[in-house]
């Protein structure tokens, strides 16, 4: 998991360099005050903040053999995965159909903040839904299959994968979002 965390790592941080590039480059990059929903998304980030502390609860859960306990914070991790992607989508359809915003056109500068916006976002939400996917794969197991202590590595390795999906929203939203 960590080799496939470390290549993560540098995709985003790729993505992420490219981003700030193109931003530093062109004269008339919008500021993403003015066209990005800053409450919303900040909104998304305490929700994917929450969901890595509902992690750790069903990890420490799993690890005390607490079945009822881990399939409580699994679902809550679960349930806050999908109320972001659902916020992503309503907040991409504004963008879309609002303000009119696509990968190749921007009416407030720069064209590329499109192609960047949606392709940096676009990425790390197939990581949260693969996450989402993952975790609900780890929750069935526990669920239906051999749930013990030792089941607990399982979901530390999924704990792994979810904490980073989250570092890297912090990261998005930091740079895409309010710098």
């Amino acid at each position: 998991m960590w080799i496939f965390l470390a290549g993560d790592a540098m995709s985003f941080g790729a993505l992420l360099a490219a981003y700030g590039a193109m931003r530093a480059s062109s004269a008339d990059w919008p500021v993403p005050a003015h066209v990005l929903g800053i409450p919303l998304t900040a909104f998304m980030t305490f929700l994917l903040i929450c969901s890595s502390v509902t992690m750790v609860k069903a990890l420490s859960a799993s690890k005390r053999g607490d079945k009822a306990g881990f399939t409580k914070f699994m679902l809550m991790t679960i349930g806050g995965g999908l109320i972001f992607l659902g916020l992503q989508a309503f907040e991409w359809t504004h963008l879309i159909h609002g303000k009119h915003v696509t990968f190749s056109h921007n009416p407030y500068g720069a064209s590329l903040f499109g192609t960047t916006f949606f392709a940096i976002t676009g990425f790390h939400g197939a990581h949260v839904t693969g996450g989402v996917l993952y975790l609900s794969a780890v929750l069935m197991i526990g669920l239906f299959g051999r749930f013990s202590k030792e089941y607990a590595n399982i979901v530390e390795i999924a704990a792994l994968y979810w904490h980073f999906v989250d570092l890297v929203w912090i990261l998005v939203f930091t740079f895409v979002y309010l710098i």
